[in-house]
């Protein structure tokens, strides 16, 4: 449980901080705190609230010309965003890396194991683990997969694990995010923004580093291409210029130091895939998608995507190219199916999981409906389809009219939903227009498989900056903080 504070004197930017009931990942661990963050915390408490705004403005102005940006598609005024930056690092010791990373691992290959056998002998279907409908009416269940064996049985290749922390500290799994996770860039450029500006704070610290991202990708689309190439020409596709992370699209090609293409710029001929070149066609074989399912092949999928590439989805089930992430993922990140991820696990592995799961109650199940209606004002209830923050409901913070506008919903059609009892997340020292104030935060690690899977240190740590607010994601008003994790 959350103690007293370290006894470290709380000096400069943390004269005024006002310790929360929350668990705070930096002063609420007492006199537990590991040396190599309580040297962080000693260089933080020297600094000043105005040195730390001027420094914030600085990487403001450097995020802005270096064009790191997003966009809210809600916002038409609004095309480009800067993803606010707060400078005090969030920090995490060796040992509790270790754990997450065994954690999400651990989760990787369950997902795998899953998608392969619900595109194959469905034998957790057959044996009751899962239901039936939930898997194959679920809208992301794609038929064209049956059957059909990627190369190393990897179907996830980029997964993002989105975690939390409750009152004690304890790392629980939010949800998974199987289909095209977006945010990595920013863990990098967070860094990169860090050394840059706060060379004073990094000084001599041994942190993990995030800079091998690039290179790990790169070797993990290679490792799964199709057989027998010896050098595969790898591509990042992206939906172009309007997408809402462009900015990573780019980023990440020029990491893995690959093309970067648009469904125009390739073709399908024989059933193998080619990159239309000023010297002519070239062969593709692995490709990083960021494009959804339904807009990758118009002869598969929607007929009036101009975004795809007609034939793709031919020459994949063929064999002759590899998508990263396979199509059909999104079942494995459903939040209905969330649910059902600690039986998955045992079911494939035989072992516990070693990340615990939030509760989590099925609407399109009588009891978990009745659970939801009877306790709507205690719980948060998202859509099971939807990602960003959209959709859900926080019960306590709702009014009465938006509960009863949301029960309606909910009774109207209850298999499009999910809750969740309303979790106190951990909170970090983070500076607000006050000064430094404690926010919400949670953690994205992102995992890559190929031959192995390799868990990126740290992750995306995204910071709810609206006071009170338990809402992280960037459309929702968030930002995002660099995620230290101490060398062992």
């Amino acid at each position: 449980m959350a103690s007293d504070a370290s006894p470290i004197q709380e000096a400069g930017i943390f004269s005024t901080y006002d310790r929360p009931q929350f668990y705070c990942e930096l002063m609420n661990r007492g006199d537990e705190l590991p040396e190599a963050l309580r040297e962080v915390q000693e260089r933080l408490s020297h600094l000043s609230l105005k040195d730390l705004r001027d420094r914030t403005a600085d990487a403001e102005s450097q995020l802005w010309r270096l064009g790191i940006t997003f966009t809210v598609y809600t916002e038409r005024q609004a095309i480009d965003r800067i993803l606010p930056f707060d400078m005090i690092p969030r920090l995490l010791t060796a040992e509790e890396w270790a754990f997450v990373e065994r954690g999400v691992q651990q989760r990787v290959k369950a997902i795998n194991l899953f998608l392969w056998d619900i595109y194959h002998d469905r034998r957790i279907l057959d044996d009751g683990i899962i239901p039936s409908d939930l898997v194959l009416k679920n809208a992301n269940y794609c038929e064209a997969m049956i059957g059909v064996d990627v190369p190393g049985g990897v179907y996830v290749h980029i997964n993002g694990t989105d975690l939390i922390r409750d009152r004690s500290g304890r790392f629980l799994v939010l949800e998974d995010n199987a289909r095209t996770p977006s945010g990595v860039s920013y863990v990098i450029e967070n860094r990169h923004m860090m050394l840059r500006l706060m060379p004073d704070l990094a000084s001599g610290i041994a942190l993990r580093s995030v800079d091998d991202y690039g290179v790990r990708l790169h070797r993990a689309l290679c490792d799964v291409a199709p057989a027998g190439i010896v050098d595969p020409q790898v591509v990042l596709l992206s939906p172009g210029i309007y997408n809402s992370a462009y900015f990573e699209h780019v980023f990440l090609a020029r990491e893995m130091g690959v093309p970067l293409v648009e469904g125009r710029d390739l073709v399908v001929e024989n059933h193998h895939v080619y990159m239309r070149t000023v010297a002519g066609l070239r062969p593709v074989h692995s490709i990083y998608r960021r494009i959804d399912d339904a807009f990758l092949d118009p002869l598969a999928f929607n007929p009036e995507s101009l975004l795809g590439v007609p034939g793709l989805v031919d020459a994949y089930c063929r064999g002759n190219v590899t998508l990263a992430n396979a199509l059909g993922t999104g079942v494995a990140d459903d939040k209905a199916v969330y649910a059902y991820m600690p039986r998955i696990i045992r079911y494939y592995l035989g072992e516990d999981p070693i990340l615990d799961s939030v509760e989590t109650h099925i609407c399109a199940e009588p009891e978990g409906l009745a659970h939801t209606l009877d306790n709507l004002g205690n719980l948060v209830v998202k859509p099971v389809g939807d990602s960003g923050g959209y959709g859900l409901i926080i019960g306590p913070h709702a009014s009465a009219d938006e509960l009863e506008a949301f029960r309606e919903k909910l009774i109207e059609n209850p298999a499009n939903y999910i809750s969740q009892p309303v979790i106190d997340l951990s909170v970090v020292p983070t500076l607000c227009p006050a000064g430094v104030e404690a926010r919400h935060v949670d953690l994205r690690p992102f995992a890559v498989t190929g031959a192995s899977t390799w868990v990126l240190p740290g992750g995306l740590s995204r910071v709810a900056l609206r006071k009170g607010s338990l809402v992280v994601n960037s459309s929702q008003g968030g930002g995002s903080k660099d995620t230290w994790v101490m060398s062992a």
